[in-house]
């Protein structure tokens, strides 16, 4: 594990986004940080998409919604 600097008003972003998505700040940012990774190694799919194959990766079924 390591100290990772970033700038204060970033800083700021997580701390907010952490409360709303009831994480920890370092838990908000290891998801950013995360999905940043996976978006740039990904470029052709979507939040939804990555979000989905790490759901599936772990083996956790996910429900299809049938739309009307």
């Amino acid at each position: 594990m390591g100290i990772v600097k970033i700038d204060e008003e970033l800083h700021e972003d997580v701390r907010k986004a952490s409360s709303v998505m009831c994480r920890s700040i370092n838990a908000q940012a290891e998801f950013w940080i995360k999905m940043g990774m996976l978006a740039e190694a990904n470029p052709t799919m979507t939040f939804n998409d990555i979000v989905k194959m790490q759901m599936e990766a772990v083996q956790i079924p996910l429900p299809e919604i049938e739309l009307a």
